[in-house]
């Protein structure tokens, strides 16, 4: 996971031409404070988190929601080098919300999201092998038949 979950989920979404809304609670006597946080988006809630501060529950929030906007992110530091190679595309967040946000720009408005996200992967995937950052060769998935 990122350094900075809070901001590349913003960035992802921003992509989509969305905002994430982060709904913070605090609770507790202020030498033991208690916060839960939740992010909503689009009327939808993306990730819940606690902790003993208001930036620990966002981060939290923010790890859970990346999970269900990027489905492939790894959930916690520290991959190990075998979960690592098991992932087909290395994943690089403003690459790919770029990639997205590009796609999206070329494409007729009202375009399905489906179709966006294709295209953007294709995107994603030829930008990564221009800078070699491609998985090897018996990693990369096959194109049809």
């Amino acid at each position: 996971m990122a350094d900075n979950p809070k901001g590349e989920l913003i960035a992802a979404l921003a992509a989509q031409h969305l905002n994430p809304e982060f709904r913070v609670d605090g609770s507790g006597p202020a030498h033991a404070p208690s916060f839960m946080a939740e992010v909503w988006c689009d009327g939808q809630r993306l990730g819940y988190g606690e902790g003993r501060s208001r930036r620990e529950a966002e981060r939290r929030a923010a790890q859970q929601a990346l999970q269900e906007v990027m489905p492939g992110q790894p959930p916690t530091p520290g991959l190990t080098s075998e979960e690592s190679a098991t992932a087909p595309w290395p994943l690089h967040p403003a690459v790919l919300a770029e990639a997205l946000a590009v796609a999206d720009s070329r494409l007729p408005q009202g375009t399905p999201l489906s179709e966006v996200g294709r295209q953007g992967a294709a995107l994603y995937r030829m930008v990564l092998r221009e800078l070699g950052h491609a998985p090897a060769p018996a990693q990369q998935p096959q194109d049809g038949p």
